[in-house]
C-alpha cells in the first residue's frame, strides 16, 4: 500500500470520481472543500491527483456513514491542515454522542419495562383525576418548553384534558407517560409523525409491539453507527499513515 500511495503515479478527476462512484465535479468540490489536499496543477492548468488523494477520498467516504457529512468533512479539513488533534476531538465528540444516544436508549428501555396500556383517554375523567400536574410542572420536569407540549399534542402524541373550571390542560399518569415516551423517542431522532402511531397504538391498548419493534429498529441503527465508525477509523488510519510518509518519500 504505502508504494502504490508513493510511486509518483498520477490521477485524473474521473480517475477519482470512476473508483468512488462520485461525479468529477463532486471530486472537484470535495477539493475546494479541503476534504481532499490540493492538486497539483500542469503546465496547462488540469489537475493531477495521486492514490494518496485517492486514500483520502475513501477515507471521507469511509467517515460519512458513521460521522455525518458535515463532521467526516470537517475531519479530514483538520488532517489536511495538519492539525491533527482537532480532528482527533471532532472524532471523540462522534463517539461521545453515540454513547449518550445509547443511554437514551437505555432509558427509553427502561421506561418500556413498567409500561402498561391504559384506558381510552377522555376529557372529564383526566381533569377530575388524582394527581394531575398542569402543562408548565410537566414542561420542567422534562426540561422542554410549553411550546413543545403544545406541539406534541397537535401531533396526537399527548392528549391532555382540561380543568373544568379554569380551562388549564391537566395530564394524569398516562399522559404523563405518552409525554415521557415522547421526549425519549424525540431524543432518539424519531420524527413526531412517527412517533404519533407508536404511542396512539400503545394507548388504545394496542400492545407494546409497535414500540418494541422500534427500539429494535433504534438498536439497530446505533449498531450501524458503531460499525461504520470502525471502518470510517481504519481508512483514515490509512491515510494519515500515508499522509506522514509522503514528505520523506518526496
Amino acid at each position: 500500500m504505502a508504494q502504490n500511495l508513493q510511486n509518483g503515479v498520477r490521477l485524473r478527476p474521473v480517475d477519482l470520481a470512476r473508483g468512488s462512484g462520485l461525479s468529477t465535479q463532486a471530486v472537484r468540490n470535495y477539493e475546494a472543500e479541503g476534504i481532499l489536499p490540493a492538486a497539483v496543477r500542469t503546465r496547462h492548468g488540469y489537475r493531477t491527483y495521486t492514490p494518496l488523494h485517492a486514500q483520502a477520498l475513501r477515507a471521507f467516504l469511509a467517515l460519512v456513514p458513521g460521522h455525518g457529512h458535515q463532521r467526516a468533512a470537517s475531519i479530514m479539513r483538520a488532517v489536511n491542515e495538519g492539525a491533527t488533534e482537532e480532528a482527533f476531538r471532532l472524532i471523540d465528540e462522534s463517539h461521545a454522542q453515540l454513547l449518550d444516544d445509547r443511554g437514551t436508549l437505555r432509558a427509553v428501555e427502561n421506561a418500556l419495562c413498567g409500561l402498561a396500556p391504559g384506558p381510552a383517554t377522555g376529557s372529564d375523567p383526566k381533569a377530575s383525576g388524582p394527581g394531575g400536574t398542569f402543562i408548565g410542572p410537566l414542561a420542567r420536569r422534562l426540561g422542554i418548553r410549553p411550546a413543545t407540549l403544545r406541539a406534541w399534542e397537535r401531533a396526537g402524541l399527548v392528549s391532555p384534558g382540561r380543568d373544568p373550571r379554569t380551562g388549564y390542560r391537566v395530564y394524569v399518569g398516562a399522559d404523563v407517560r405518552d409525554a415521557q415516551l415522547a421526549h425519549q423517542l424525540r431524543r432518539g431522532g424519531y420524527p413526531l409523525e412517527r412517533i404519533a402511531p407508536l404511542i396512539t397504538q400503545v394507548r388504545s391498548a394496542g400492545g407494546l409491539e409497535p414500540l418494541e419493534s422500534a427500539l429494535c429498529d433504534w438498536r439497530g441503527r446505533l449498531s450501524a453507527r458503531g460499525r461504520a465508525m470502525l471502518a470510517g477509523a481504519a481508512e483514515l488510519e490509512v491515510y494519515l499513515r500515508e499522509r506522514g510518509r509522503a514528505p520523506a518519500t518526496g
